[in-house]
């Protein structure tokens, strides 16, 4: 008797591993579905612009930087062209700065650092063109007052507005 009971107790433990460690296909079903994601880069643009400070003139030739800095999203092209200023009679090969009490100076903007490529604001003709990356680009402007004018004694600025086109 004490063997019978052994045995239908080894039974009943190796029925209920069974059972508990088999579980039917039937629980193993799935289901699946898709998710839709989207969104949309909307190209921009920024631009800020420095002081171009030339010092002293005393006739002879002044040079001088300044720099804008452009940021577009990756990949926009962009056009960044300068005004002729706010000097009276200026253009933008002939850019004037004016003094309080009367006068001119004139000098010029360029693109390139042998100053040979003049700095404008008609798109194709005499503009710099880039593409953004994402990240802010500076581009150096180069300035130069000519040698050999006579103004009046003074202190002198003009104001060039800086356009970026996209």
């Amino acid at each position: 008797m004490f063997v019978t009971k052994k045995n239908r107790f080894i039974a009943a433990c190796v029925a209920a591993a069974t059972l508990t460690c088999a579980a039917p296909a039937s629980f193993a079903a799935t289901a699946s579905a898709s998710l839709t994601i989207s969104a949309s880069v909307v190209a921009s643009c920024t631009v800020v612009g420095s002081s171009i400070a030339f010092g002293a003139y005393n006739q002879t030739v002044v040079n001088q930087t300044g720099s804008i800095t452009v940021q577009c999203t990756n990949g926009t092209a962009y056009n960044v062209g300068l005004d002729a200023g706010t000097g009276t009679g200026a253009t933008v090969s002939n850019r004037k700065m004016s003094a309080s009490g009367g006068g001119t100076l004139n000098y010029a903007l360029y693109r390139d650092s042998a100053r040979s490529s003049n700095w404008g604001s008609t798109i194709g003709t005499d503009t710099l063109t880039g593409t953004g990356s994402g990240l802010a680009q500076t581009l150096t402007v180069y300035g130069q007052i000519p040698a050999a004018q006579t103004p009046l004694a003074g202190s002198y600025s003009d104001t060039v507005t800086v356009t970026l086109t996209y």
